[in-house]
């Protein structure tokens, strides 16, 4: 592998942890200050420590939790934690960038884009979490339904 793919990958990880925790630390103060410093903290350390990098995500959504931003920008950091995760550990494969593929980015801003797009068009339907399980149970026979024939 080019070394320069590695570096790459190890510069462009960094950003996008950045952005992450950026997107919502800035401008926060007392306990969620406190959570945006320790994951940056993480960030930084997940350059070094590829496990480190899931803790920085999920210090980030502890942030998400105690600050309850708007969802675009939720949706800024989840896209950036996302790709965070995939060129970090992309960075620590042998493979470097070559193992990133362009239908994992374009999943992951597909799915961002729902996020903000299901968020713009509140419902007050109380019993609405109930079909979620029966939701869930129909895309499972879905997706297995082509090895289930004999």
């Amino acid at each position: 592998m080019k070394p320069g793919r590695q570096l790459a990958a190890n510069i462009l990880s960094a950003a996008c942890g950045f952005l992450m925790v950026g997107a919502l630390g800035i401008g926060s103060h007392g306990l969620v200050l406190v959570a945006a410093v320790s994951a940056l903290v993480a960030v930084l350390a997940g350059t070094l420590l590829r496990p480190v990098a899931t803790l920085a995500v999920l210090l980030t959504v502890v942030v998400i939790a105690l600050s309850d931003p708007a969802a675009t920008v939720a949706a800024v950091s989840g896209l950036s934690a996302a790709i965070y995760l995939v060129l970090r550990h992309a960075a620590g494969s042998d493979a470097g960038l070559d193992s990133v593929s362009g239908a994992t980015l374009v999943g992951a801003v597909g799915f961002a884009f729902a996020g903000v797009v299901a968020t713009a068009f509140p419902l007050h339907v109380p019993w609405l979490p109930l079909l979620a399980p029966l939701a869930a149970f129909v895309v499972y026979l879905l997706a297995t339904r082509p090895f289930l024939r004999t």
